[in-house]
């Protein structure tokens, strides 16, 4: 087997495998309702090069930043290569972002060119059209996409289909260098950019394999965004850096995900925790058991649907909880009470349960959520946010942001996003309970329930919007639903309004986007329903 030259780089990674087995056909691209693209170890270093000499010859150097926007294709594969090859370093970019907030990115990045698929011109063009110094350094088109509109726009494929290029000098062989500026998704506010080094990923394949325990016979699948921490940490790097092969859609459907599992022989898949309840909605199946896949690997996992899930799908849940920033705990399947996050890694990870003074919470009390790997500096770069940087690692410790719980045997559980709490009538609701239930509706497609300052002015006090999807582009009987919410929740869980919607915004690890919702809303608009005695 030979060793990588330059031991963790991406791009050294992709050297040896494609010299050990070039032919091996390690990924696949699912399209949906076009042909899958399958691509072995060598295309990767080939098309790589390619990529990389297009981008020096545009005058990229070390440090500079190349975007992607686009879904999830080969192309972004061969960016990497191409990136962590010349120095250069990667923004994937979530491609449902637009407007202002696309400009932000790209701007906030200072990004020296993009590649983006042609699906997303419009976004692209009118980001750009403010950014005169970014250049395009190549277009993304796959069947069913539309034309490249502008001839001055190169097609990406006749690069990587082009001339071999060699290998490209002065390679990147620094583990401390900047590799990927991954960006948060902006839930209460501008995404801030997370400065990841080389060094961060090599451990992702010792993760899958002494604590998610992969197997060579695996196959693995995801359909979260590659601009996503989860899809790169769980999926594809430990794919490519261990030989398992693995699925990856072009974007996640909730529909179709066991249909995929069973064409492809998928063994294990990621989701989160919003995924699971889209999937957990959708109807019931006499074959819903009927499936390859072994085990689940998820973050977020609501706690009112966890062992329905396994049950009704025949898989074990190995649940888990981190952040791009840092932070890490798991637990394995049928170890630990259900609904808890699990434990931090012993002798690698330390995680507490804080006060707002950093005293540590009893057990059953409800702190920040804190965390620090023993014997080292605990460290977070926000692109140009020292400020936010320095605060999100007050004291040594990694602030999550996320409150939670322990028990008396101490594990873990996730309560909600700190300010995100929802109190009402003195009650704190758990929204994933109330999801769960309208999500068995079967007028229901799709949920989200968040809360409003209270009608009755009480400090602190929420009202429940549940935001809600028809199925099959039905129609929603907001008496029926209401009907069933009393019939399914407590009362203080009952939603005061719902909220009609053709679709509930996401983020790229498919959160919803409540503040999106929450800023849609009025009490008076047509597609708002209010709760009536």
């Amino acid at each position: 087997m030979t060793t990588a030259k330059a031991p963790g780089i991406f791009s050294f990674e992709m050297d040896a495998k494609a010299e050990d087995t070039p032919d091996l056909e390690i990924l696949t691209f699912e399209n949906g309702n076009f042909p899958d693209e399958t691509i072995t170890y060598g295309e990767i270093v080939s098309k790589g090069r390619k990529l990389a000499k297009q981008l020096q010859d545009m005058g990229f150097v070390q440090g500079d930043v190349l975007a992607l926007i686009m879904r999830n294709h080969p192309e972004f594969v061969y960016a990497l290569y191409a990136t962590t090859a010349i120095g250069a370093v990667l923004l994937p970019i979530d491609p449902r972002n637009k407007g202002n907030r696309l400009q932000y990115v790209l701007k906030d990045s200072k990004t020296k060119g993009v590649i983006f698929s042609s699906e997303f011109t419009e976004n692209a063009s009118r980001a750009l059209a403010g950014l005169p110094d970014i250049q395009v350094a190549g277009v993304v088109r796959k069947e069913g996409m539309p034309e490249i509109v502008k001839s001055q726009w190169t097609d990406l494929s006749a690069i990587l289909e082009g001339p071999e290029a060699g290998e490209p000098e002065n390679r990147c062989t620094d583990p401390n260098a900047i590799m990927e500026i991954i960006y948060t998704s902006g839930t209460t506010g501008d995404p801030k950019g997370v400065v990841l080094k080389h060094a961060r990923i090599a451990p992702y394949s010792m993760l899958a394999q002494l604590v998610f325990q992969y197997k060579p016979d695996d196959k693995l699948y995801t359909g979260l965004s590659l601009t996503h921490g989860n899809a790169q940490a769980v999926t594809l790097i430990p794919a490519l850096y261990l030989g398992i092969p693995a699925v990856i859609s072009c974007k996640f459907t909730k529909s179709r995900i066991w249909d995929i599992c069973r064409k492809h022989g998928c063994t294990t898949f990621s989701l989160l925790g919003g995924m699971m309840m889209g999937i957990y909605s959708e109807p019931v199946k006499e074959n819903d058991a009927d499936n390859p896949v072994r085990l689940v690997l998820s973050a977020g996992t609501p706690h009112a649907i966890w062992e329905s899930f396994e049950n009704r799908f025949g898989v074990l849940i190995h649940e888990w909880y981190g952040a791009v920033e840092g932070g890490f705990a798991h637990k394995p399947p049928g170890v630990g009470p259900i609904g808890s996050f699990g434990k931090p890694l012993e002798g690698m990870m330390e995680m507490l349960i804080v006060r707002e003074d950093d005293s540590e919470c009893e057990p059953g009390e409800v702190g920040e959520i804190v965390a620090r790997t023993p014997g080292q500096k605990t460290e977070v770069n926000y692109l140009g946010k020292k400020d936010a940087s320095e605060k999100k690692t007050r004291g040594g410790w990694l602030r999550s942001g996320d409150m939670g719980h322990k028990d008396e045997n101490g594990w873990l559980f996730f309560d909600y996003r700190k300010g995100g709490g929802l109190r009402r009538s003195g009650d704190f609701i758990q929204p994933g309970f109330v999801e769960a239930a309208l999500a068995l509706h079967p007028d229901v497609d799709d949920v989200c329930v968040y809360g409003i300052p209270a009608a009755s002015g009480a400090p602190g006090e929420s009202d429940l919007v549940a935001a809600v999807v028809a199925s099959d582009g039905g129609a929603i009987d907001p008496a029926g639903l209401f009907k069933h919410c009393r019939e399914n929740l407590e009362g203080n869980a009952v939603p005061s309004y719902l909220q009609v919607v053709d679709e509930i915004p996401k983020t790229a690890s498919e959160k919803n986007l409540d503040r999106l919702l929450r800023d849609d809303f009025s009490a008076d608009a047509a597609n708002v329903f209010a709760l009536t005695n």
